[in-house]
């Protein structure tokens, strides 16, 4: 029996209360941003997978509801197939977009998790949406920054989960709420010393963080340098996040001289 995941946590949350719209939006959340294991039919060619389909009855005269079929772990997979299966491992995100607007939805660790579901197309059609557009740049003169009070757990942890993932490309955030010059307020997140060419990433990562915390509240991002008086102002008042360091890279792997190339270390025969 395998321990329990994080998609298994979030199914439970959202199960205990089908009426608490955070928890399921928590769970859409993690299976965006998780790797899943798809089921393939053969194995894939190239950039070319073709995906097993899994047909439920949907009634007198009407097609089957057709699924793919994904893993939140390989082990996972291999149990639904009692054995070695051909699969494609890819981000929850990825196979959405793949499949929207297909009629196709997302079978996820059918019979063999506690997070056992079937999500039917519309849904899935849904999440490819909510995860397409780009943040839209918009402009407003701040007029004050204050602490951002009443935040929720949810909303805290949601951002801390997708700016880990975030590791070398900004130096840190900080979080502050915004007064403007119409009189209109909300939170903003300031990215300190992000990296040439991350501002869409960043801003796409902090714009779903509001999404799937089901938080209703206005969120704007902006970029500073650490150096801007600016940023002295959001150090005093703001929620700061840490960037993790990012991973060194691994290490080239060492080249084996050829056996029998050591005069010293003569190949081993068999």
């Amino acid at each position: 029996m395998t321990e329990e995941t994080v998609l298994d946590t979030a199914h439970a949350a959202m199960q205990a209360d089908l009426e608490d719209d955070g928890a399921r939006l928590a769970f859409y959340g993690h299976l965006a941003d998780g790797e899943l294991f798809l089921l393939l039919k053969e194995e894939s060619r190239g950039e070319s997978v073709n995906p097993e389909l899994f047909e439920l009855e949907a009634g007198e005269d009407a097609p089957p509801d057709r699924y793919v079929l994904v893993f939140d772990q390989e082990d996972r997979l291999a149990a639904f197939a009692e054995g070695p299966a051909p699969y494609a491992a890819l981000p929850g995100r990825v196979i959405a977009a793949m499949v929207a607007g297909s009629g196709i939805g997302l079978g996820v660790n059918l019979g063999v998790a506690p997070s056992s579901i079937l999500i039917p197309a519309a849904a899935v059609d849904w999440l490819a949406q909510t995860l397409g557009p780009a943040p839209e740049e918009v402009e407003g003169q701040v007029r004050a920054l204050e602490p951002p009070t009443g935040l929720s757990d949810r909303l805290i942890t949601g951002l801390s989960t997708k700016l880990a993932v975030a590791a070398g490309l900004c130096d840190h955030a900080v979080l502050a709420r915004a007064l403007y010059d119409d009189q209109s307020e909300g939170l903003v997140l300031a990215f300190i010393d992000a990296a040439e060419g991350s501002e869409s990433a960043l801003a796409r990562a902090a714009q779903e963080a509001m999404t799937f915390s089901g938080a209703d509240q206005r969120l704007d991002v902006a970029f500073f340098a650490s150096g801007d008086e600016v940023t002295t102002r959001l150090a005093k008042v703001g929620l700061r996040f840490d960037m993790p360091e990012p991973e060194p890279e691994p290490e080239a792997p060492s080249v084996r001289p050829a056996p029998g190339s050591d005069p010293s270390k003569p190949p081993i025969l068999k």
